[in-house]
C-alpha cells in the first residue's frame, strides 16, 4: 500500500496550488474507501481538510476549506487531488494524504486522523510573501 503526495511548495497569499496523492495497492472496488487530505501546521495537531469517497464521490470539507478548496478523484489513475485557492498564511502546513475503509459512506462525516489506516509522507505547503 502506498500513498505518495506531490505538488507542495511556496505560494504567495491569495495564490493557488494543487496537491495530488497517487494511491496504489488498495482494493477500491470493494468496501467503502475514503481518501482524505489532512494538514499539520507547525506545533499544532493534525486536522482534516477534505475527504472524498472512492465510490459515489461523497465529499466533506472543513470549515476553513469549504469555498476555497476542492477535492477530486480520478478513479482511472487512482489519484486524489486537492485544488487550493485564495490561500492564506494560516494554510501553511504539511499536507498529508490518508485512506481508510469505512463501515459505510455516511461515516465520512465523522472521520478523524485516528480513523485513517494508511498515510502518505506528506508534502509541505508554505503560504508567504
Amino acid at each position: 500500500v502506498q500513498l505518495v503526495e506531490s505538488g507542495g511548495g511556496l505560494v504567495q497569499p491569495g495564490g493557488s496550488l494543487q496537491v495530488s496523492c497517487a494511491v496504489s495497492g488498495l482494493p477500491f472496488g470493494d468496501g467503502h474507501w475514503v481518501t482524505a487530505w489532512f494538514r499539520q501546521p507547525p506545533g499544532k495537531e493534525r486536522e482534516l481538510v477534505a475527504a472524498i469517497m472512492w465510490r459515489g464521490g461523497r465529499r466533506r470539507y472543513s470549515e476553513s476549506a469549504k469555498d476555497r478548496f476542492t477535492i477530486s478523484r480520478d478513479n482511472a489513475e487512482n489519484t486524489v487531488s486537492l485544488q487550493m485557492s485564495s490561500l492564506k498564511p494560516e494554510d501553511t502546513a504539511v499536507y498529508l494524504c490518508a485512506a481508510a475503509d469505512l463501515r459505510d459512506s455516511m461515516e465520512i462525516r465523522i472521520i478523524t486522523p485516528q480513523s485513517m489506516t494508511h498515510w502518505g509522507q506528506g508534502t509541505q505547503v508554505t503560504v508567504a510573501s
